[in-house]
């Protein structure tokens, strides 16, 4: 009878911690599970964007917050020029030095309709200026200028273009141009634009052209009176009554192939942040989409409790 009892207490004993081992298990998952709601509910979605492809960025800790398609080809168009200023400011001893736009980069600009500054063949400028126009109005003249007086011809220039590129580990891009004109074999995909972005901002002379709205042009041989460049991003945004107090600062781009791009700089709530997408349809004439969707990734940023919740991995795949 007593080995009886012994046997029945032993076995009500191993019941009862199978019980309590269930229960604990079930509460762990439990945990993970709320764990993983809550992951979700801070991750900033893409899925709704406009731009087929887009990545975001902690500017301070370098973390990959949310993307989508980081890594597909996209045509960059004119956000190319931010390799193109930073590898003018990486080869420029002094941006206040003056320099000669030459009558022949002119014609295939023309030819290709590329967006011009406003300076005219034979005008002088500064290094400044031309950096200043090739990043606010986008200026091709500007970019073939820095090119030719920089490294002799754009294509000695572009050369130094892929060596940055190398250097910096892009994987899923070449340039064949300092424009960002259409070539197929001149692509790159928003994960590497935003590497991209991020090396430029290291660099102060960069960053302040950047959050620029406006600059102007001191009197040059041709205009007389000097001439003022506008950010075609802001001067969008001002056209199109966006406001958003999150943008600091960005660099559109737009080819038919290309559709309507954005590399831009956030702040919100103390932190800051970059921004790239692409792809998204639309051209100059119809809503500015790629900007809408920053403003709707800034605000979801903005909208989060706490900016340092924001969780890394959401990732969305879509089709074009």
């Amino acid at each position: 009878m007593l080995i009886l009892m012994v046997g029945i207490l032993f076995l009500i004993q191993r019941s009862n911690k199978a019980k309590e081992e269930a229960l604990e298990a079930s509460r762990i998952q439990a945990e993970a599970e709320k764990k993983e709601k809550e992951k979700e509910e801070k991750t900033v979605d893409l899925s709704d964007l406009y731009s087929t492809s887009a990545i975001l960025i902690d500017l301070d800790t370098g973390e990959v917050l949310a993307k989508r398609n980081p890594s597909q080809i996209i045509y960059p168009a004119s956000l190319t020029k931010m390799m193109t200023v930073l590898v003018a400011l990486e080869n420029i001893e002094d941006i206040s030095a003056s320099v000669t736009l030459s009558p022949d980069i002119f014609p295939p600009l023309y030819e290709e309709g590329a967006s011009m500054a406003g300076f005219e063949p034979g005008e002088t400028a500064t290094y400044q200026d031309l950096l200043y126009g090739a990043l606010l109005p986008s200026g091709g003249e500007c970019c073939a200028a820095l090119a030719q007086n920089i490294a002799g011809s754009e294509e000695a220039f572009v050369e130094k273009m892929n060596e940055k590129a190398a250097d910096l580990e892009l994987t899923h891009t070449h340039f064949t141009n300092t424009t960002g004109l259409q070539d197929v074999n001149h692509y790159s995909s928003v994960e590497d634009i935003a590497c991209i972005l991020e090396e430029t901002l290291k660099n102060q002379t960069f960053r302040e052209i950047f959050t620029t709205k406006t600059y102007s042009v001191a009197p040059t041989n041709l205009h007389t009176q000097g001439f003022t460049f506008h950010s075609s991003m802001f001067e969008t945004m001002e056209e199109a009554g966006i406001q958003d107090p999150y943008i600091q600062g960005g660099k559109t781009g737009f080819t038919s192939d290309a559709g309507l791009c954005l590399a831009s700089l956030g702040e919100v709530n103390g932190k800051s942040y970059v921004l790239v997408t692409a792809h998204a349809d639309g051209s100059h004439d119809t809503d500015p989409y790629h900007i809408l969707d920053a403003v709707s990734v800034y605000g979801q940023l903005a909208e989060l409790t706490q900016p340092d919740t924001i969780t890394s991995g959401g990732e969305t795949e879509s089709e074009e």
